[in-house]
């Protein structure tokens, strides 16, 4: 019982979230064998599951800190993987739509066993209210665009999914219960458009909230911030190229899944290399 109220209480209900991702991902490969011909219910379920844990271990952790568990890398990467997972869950109460959690599930899976090594997770440096407050609304800003970026990858995998399968499985495209390949496009244009704009808002808050800190000036070289301008000019990019030249199909698709693979694996990196974001 101590497992549960010790005061690693939060990290030990995330590996239990961990844990039925992995159970996803695993369901998930039968899936992609049964070229998706089955209602995907099991693994929305053991994805919800997956829900009730993660967002028990953030509560967990938030009321032991008594303040929004975002303060460093381990509880960040945890904020975003559970955004993810909401905005999967409201999005695949159509049935069609299910899928998603199929791509979803790797991304959350990989997600979750890098954050829960040790040195993500220092102790923490209490900030004034005042900071708080704007770091909190950045950073949920922030993750509610990698959520949405995220899905956008997933939903672009499923596109380019369903186009092989037209192209060398005619018989899988017409079995599949996966949504038409028009509009899995769409779905992966309007997510990334709601990632874009929530990003731009996080970004805003974000630089009110750097006046609150000492000596602003001092982090205008910052590798986080030079990177989130990046992300920034590179959604900008592919929002343009879809609403402005109308370009979709495959090359938006991979456009989608490289943007966010650059987020990916370049997040914990500059995370770490910033002076900023590890004060």
């Amino acid at each position: 019982m101590e497992w549960f109220t010790g005061p690693d209480a939060d990290r030990h209900f995330f590996v239990l979230a961990v844990v039925f991702y992995g159970l996803s991902t695993v369901y998930s490969v039968f899936l992609w064998r049964k070229g998706f011909r089955e209602d995907d219910r099991a693994n929305y379920m053991l994805l919800l599951g997956a829900f009730v844990f993660h967002t028990t271990a953030m509560l967990t952790r938030g009321f032991r800190l008594n303040q929004c568990p975002v303060s460093n890398l381990y509880e960040a990467t945890m904020f975003v993987a559970w955004t993810i997972v909401i905005i999967y869950l409201f999005v695949g109460l159509w049935p069609r739509l299910r899928f998603l959690g199929a791509f979803a599930s790797p991304i959350l899976f990989a997600g979750g066993l890098f954050s829960l090594m040790k040195a993500l997770d220092p102790p923490h440096n209490m900030q004034t209210e005042s900071h708080q407050v704007w770091l909190s609304l950045h950073v949920a800003l922030a993750s509610l665009a990698y959520g949405a970026f995220g899905l956008s990858c997933a939903a672009a995998l499923m596109y380019l999914t369903q186009e092989r399968n037209l192209k060398f499985h005619k018989l899988k495209a017409i079995f599949s219960l996966m949504p038409p390949i028009q509009r899995l496009e769409a779905i992966v244009s309007r997510l990334m458009l709601c990632g874009f704009v929530l990003w731009t808002i996080g970004l805003g808050i974000g630089a009110l909230g750097l006046t609150k800190v000492n000596n602003p000036h001092a982090f205008r070289g910052d590798p986080k911030i030079i990177w989130s301008a990046l992300v920034w000019f590179l959604y900008l990019g592919l929002v343009i190229m879809r609403w402005k030249f109308a370009q979709g199909g495959r090359r938006f698709a991979l456009g989608a899944i490289g943007s966010f693979a650059f987020v990916a694996l370049t997040f914990w990196g500059v995370s770490l290399l910033s002076p900023l974001h590890n004060q």
